[in-house]
């Protein structure tokens, strides 16, 4: 991480007074309201809810565009770009406090051109200025402020501003804008550069796919398991979707009993806690404390379709019925509230109005006993934890406020029904209550994890329903989001618009996917292959592995980026991919469907072994993968193995398919090395390294006392002149091929004998050398009865 006084060469006046303006919110969440005038700007004509929350507003924004930027050249004017969503609670702060305001709005149009983007619908603009505002400041939320040159170069950045100091720093930076320029592009270029690097990370450490990863992985996790309150680690929580998938395959793969405790602990705590809305369904976006109870109150798609999946994966686990029920609460508020009548799955509720958060969901006791009997009153404030003073505070202050979050402390065994006759009448006179703002427009990728969710909870739980509206969503968006040649990413009112990105083909083809395992119908495995084939072509990194979260559709920012991404609470894309494709191949035979997860995973190795989190569904597959190799390992009978540990791939085989005792043959060892790599040889006389500091290429094979390994002589290596060194080189480029004598004892029994080949080398391009790596090989060799 790059911090903001490395990056900046602006002056100490100017970031001691970004420092105290970046110091307030963050991590959060934006509404919309009536506006103060009929004023209209250059957003009237979106569909976006968050852009149209401002097209009102005095400051004469522009959406994200080639409009914007021309008049930014042509009036010599700096940009001011500000990124948020509908239902994020700081964004309409700062709505309310200075987008709203007309003083502040004439600073800002006088002196900058302003641009809005909903980062939902331009994830891509997201994820690059994030970064940025992330190495300038070490922190990073929405709304996200950045200011950038006429062509789109960041040279500074916030997040959410106070009124007061956002003139203030408004006003300083037009200053510096007009008085520093040069130092306003030098910063601009070193920021550039910064991003690109982090986006782009250079990556010389190799790591190799191996069941350690894996262990290393669980191990992270149960150390940081909560096991008071569940979760991981500390406030705030957020689910961890990602963390209770990984544990729940290696329960499948391992039936390791430590893993159980986690996962149930977890799931009961958020069902039984404030974040779990107990009358309306669903689960919020997070908890503000450890204990799951007071929770920030937006409603996010992504959330529930995730969440709605690991319950019903636990149900199959446990067979406990609480996890039926936590599935079937889902689906009642997902089909209520957030599915349209064409079948597309609204994005988000938010929080409630600013000095309003939470209002539609908590209660008094005066609000309980008014719409109750005194009887069903004093029964459910009993159960759900109501008190007079309230057990609710204030998310900015603290404060009790005498209202109430309902909330378990235990699971319901008692009183069942009549509770649910309960909970139905307040949540009937709840919906008589101003309702928060719904973000109402249809994202094509968190669609396709909600059909993913309800397709695995129809098949696991053998209930209908769930396929029935995961099938008339999936045709919705195959019908709707298609444009003839790839997908649309957003719909609202009729409208599909912007070309799809890559979490958008992938989650999408995986819902498919998971919608062919339910219902047995080829239609939809013929979908998903066909929106694989095209996600391969427009988003695969062919000579690295993995794939970008941009295609050519999409205009060239900052970077080009397989490491961004999964903004917010998503599973990691390449994750996902490299899942799906190695089911495809197994379900279709196509090897180059399984050639493409593992060069997916392997690109994401270093990425795995140095963060467990946000990785997950990587590990999920490199671990499938593991078992696939180890269940074709066992299964060989030819005597030939094949290990690859990128940029090398080694095949070890026996000259003779059986040998009797006293018989002789040959171990061939053959490596392959990537186009663009060589390795070092020794020199050939001496039998010393050309270059001390890199490794040479050196091969060691051992066995039992029944077969005795004879001396090998290393090929013949090409002779170049390193410029830099001024000495000539041996390297092996391209393939390396070498045969060992073997001979069989005589009093040998019959036995299959493993042959251990180690083979140690370094890579090196023209540009650098990777670390040294090892590959280990068993090779069998059968020795039969006379």
């Amino acid at each position: 991480m790059v911090s903001g006084t490395t990056l900046c060469s602006l002056s100490a006046q100017l970031s001691i007074i970004l420092a105290a303006a970046i110091g307030v919110g963050g991590l959060n969440d934006c509404l919309g309201q009536s506006p103060a005038t009929m004023h209209s700007n250059h957003l009237i004509n979106e569909t976006s809810p968050y852009l149209l929350q401002h097209a009102h507003n005095p400051v004469n924004w522009y959406p994200w565009g080639d409009e914007a930027f021309a008049k930014a050249k042509a009036e010599d004017k700096p940009i001011f770009l500000s990124i948020g969503y509908s239902t994020c609670y700081w964004c309409h702060v700062m709505e309310v406090e200075s987008f709203e305001d007309p003083e502040v709005a004439k600073v800002i149009n006088e002196h900058f051109v302003a641009i809005k983007v909903d980062r939902e619908e331009r994830p891509d603009i997201d994820d690059q200025y994030m970064l940025v505002t992330q190495l300038l400041t070490n922190r990073g939320g929405w709304p996200n402020s950045v200011w950038l040159t006429p062509d789109g170069k960041p040279w500074m950045a916030g997040t959410y501003f106070p009124k007061q100091r956002f003139v203030l720093v408004l006003e300083q930076l037009h200053q510096f804008w007009v008085n520093r320029r040069d130092d306003v592009n030098r910063q601009a270029e070193s920021i550039v550069s910064a991003t690109r690097r982090a986006g782009n990370p250079e990556i010389k450490q190799v790591v190799d796919l191996t069941p350690q990863l894996i262990d290393q992985a669980t191990e992270t996790f149960l150390k940081q398991f909560d096991p008071q309150h569940g979760g991981f680690g500390g406030a705030p929580k957020f689910p961890p979707h990602g963390t209770l998938a990984f544990l729940m395959h290696r329960h499948r793969q391992s039936k390791d009993e430590r893993l159980l405790e986690p996962i149930t602990k977890t799931l009961d705590a958020m069902w039984l806690g404030g974040f779990h809305d107990h009358l309306g369904g669903g689960f919020h976006r997070y908890s503000t404390d450890a204990e799951w109870l007071l929770p920030h109150f937006e409603k996010m798609l992504y959330d529930n379709a995730q969440l709605m999946g690991l319950y019903a994966e636990a149900f199959d686990i446990t067979k406990e019925a609480r996890y039926r029920e936590a599935v079937a609460d889902i689906y009642q508020w997902l089909s209520r509230e957030m599915t349209s009548k064409e079948f597309g799955f609204y994005s988000a509720l938010d929080s409630g109005e600013v000095g309003k958060e939470g209002e539609a969901y908590v209660w008094s006791t005066d609000q309980l006993q008014k719409t109750l009997t005194a009887p069903d009153a004093s029964l459910f404030a009993g159960v759900y934890q109501f008190t007079e003073a309230g057990n609710f505070r204030d998310e900015a202050s603290g404060e009790r406020v005498g209202k109430n979050i309902p909330h378990l402390l235990e699971p319901i065994t008692v009183d069942s029904k009549r509770l649910a006759n309960i909970r139905q009448q307040l949540l009937d006179e709840r919906l008589t209550w101003p309702q928060p703002h719904r973000d109402d427009k249809v994202l094509t990728s968190w669609n396709g994890l909600m059909i993913e969710s309800l397709a695995k909870s129809a098949r696991l739980l053998d209930e209908p329903k769930y396929l029935d509206l995961a099938r008339s969503a999936a045709e919705f968006l195959l019908r709707t989001m298609e444009n003839g040649d790839g997908l649309y990413r957003s719909y609202r009112d009729g409208t599909a618009k912007q070309p799809a990105y890559f979490d958008d083909y992938v989650y999408l083809a995986n819902g498919l996917y998971e919608v062919y395992l339910a219902s047995g119908e080829q239609r939809y495995l013929n979908e998903s292959l066909r929106l694989v084939g095209q996600m391969q072509e427009r988003f695969e990194d062919k000579e690295h592995g993995g794939f970008f979260q941009t295609g050519p559709e999409h205009e060239a920012l900052l970077v080009r980026s397989k490491f961004l991404g999964a903004g917010g609470n998503l599973p990691s894309t390449n994750g996902v991919a490299a899942c799906l494709l190695l089911n495809l191949a197994k379900e279709t035979g196509r090897d180059e469907l399984r050639d493409s997860a593992i060069a997916t995973l392997e690109a994401f190795a270093v990425a795995m072994d140095r963060e467990a989190h946000t990785n997950e569904h990587l590990l999920i597959a490199t671990d499938r993968w593991l078992q696939t190799q180890d269940k074709s390992a066992a299964d060989q009978s030819d005597g030939v193995v094949t290990v690859r540990e990128k940029p090398v791939t080694a095949t070890a085989s026996i000259s003779k398919a059986s040998v009797l005792a006293g018989d002789e043959c040959e171990l061939r060892i053959e490596l392959t090395i990537d186009q663009g790599f060589h390795l070092y040889a020794k020199d050939q006389e001496s039998q010393t390294e050309d270059v001390e500091f890199v490794k040479a290429v050196a091969f060691q094979v051992q066995s039992d006392k029944s077969v005795s390994v004879g001396t090998w002589a290393m090929p013949e290596p090409t002779r170049i002149t390193d410029a830099v060194l001024g000495k000539e080189l041996a390297i092996y480029k391209d393939r390396v091929r070498l045969s060992v004598p073997l001979s069989i004892a005589t009093q040998a029994i019959a036995a299959t004998v493993m042959l251990q080949v180690t083979i140690e080398f370094q890579a090196c391009d023209d540009k650098a050398c990777l670390q040294p790596q090892q590959i280990k090989l068993s090779v069998p060799l059968e020795i039969k009865s006379p």
